[in-house]
């Protein structure tokens, strides 16, 4: 198998990982193994779904940061931590540097597995929550 494949399977492996860890930790907060088949359904779908929405907007807020939209936040922080260090705001530099510099550092990374694996859980949790409207919701 190529190398490529591998780090890629294990990319989707951590990531399937880490949403099945937040969707166990959904069901046992909620008792799963004490309740009825109605229930044990919901709790189900509202793990699923948690973990997807939890892993999409992680990826959505990765794709906003390798942009560069939080980059005025941390100028403004670092110049923040610079007016109490002595001497700190005379290396200060303007924004359009400090911008250019930090863009020019950024390496562009591919975490689609992310917003894969958290679109598909969230697809789960929601084909779980027809299933239980359709099965046991009583109008």
């Amino acid at each position: 198998m190529k190398e490529e494949t591998k780090v890629k399977l294990i990319k989707y492996g951590v990531c399937c990982g880490v949403e099945l860890l937040i969707a166990f930790l959904v069901i046992w907060s909620k008792g799963f193994f004490t309740q009825s088949a109605a229930v044990n359904v919901q709790i189900l779908a509202d793990a699923f779904f948690v973990a997807g929405i939890l892993m999409s907007l992680f990826a959505g807020m990765m794709y906003v940061s390798s942009e560069g939209a939080l980059i005025g936040i941390s100028f403004v922080l670092r110049n923040v931590v610079l007016t109490f260090i002595p001497m700190g705001r005379a290396r200060q530099e303007r924004y359009a540097d400090y911008r250019a510099r930090k863009l020019s550092e950024a390496k562009k990374r591919n975490n689609s597995c992310i917003l894969v694996t958290g679109l598909f859980f969230l697809i789960i949790g929601v084909v779980l929550t027809l299933i239980w409207y359709v099965k046991f919701y009583n109008v």
